[in-house]
């Protein structure tokens, strides 16, 4: 999911000229295109996470019906607590797909400031 930011700064290394070769290169199309595709993946990232969480989160208040139901059931109770423990871990990986695009952001400003400023709308 993650593979256009574990790959950044290679595309930027191979796609954006440096000084010397700006004018072989459409450097401006080649950042937007490659922001294109950065926000392109953050957003399914995003949406896949947030449908995992609903999806979790449905799972969660039926347990906890469940248990309303039947206090004493150790395989609800033990379940839930599972459920809860997935709903956190997902809940944390929104927190982690922030930094990876924070970072994968900064590299990409870094090296196209000079030739592409996309609208500030993401961040």
């Amino acid at each position: 999911m993650r593979t256009i930011d574990d790959k950044i700064i290679y595309a930027l290394n191979t796609t954006v000229p440096t000084q010397s070769f700006a004018g072989q290169v459409d450097a401006k199309e080649t950042c937007k295109d490659l922001y294109s595709q950065l926000e392109k993946a953050y957003s399914q990232r995003e949406n896949t996470i947030r449908g995992c969480i609903t999806q979790v989160s449905r799972t969660v208040n039926r347990l906890r019906d469940q248990r309303t139901k039947d206090p004493d059931n150790v395989a609800i109770n033990r379940n839930l607590r599972e459920v809860r423990t997935k709903l956190q871990q997902m809940q944390m990986e929104l927190n982690v797909e922030e930094i990876v695009k924070d970072r994968s952001l900064k590299v990409f400003h870094e090296r196209c400031r000079n030739h592409y400023s996309p609208a500030s709308k993401s961040s």
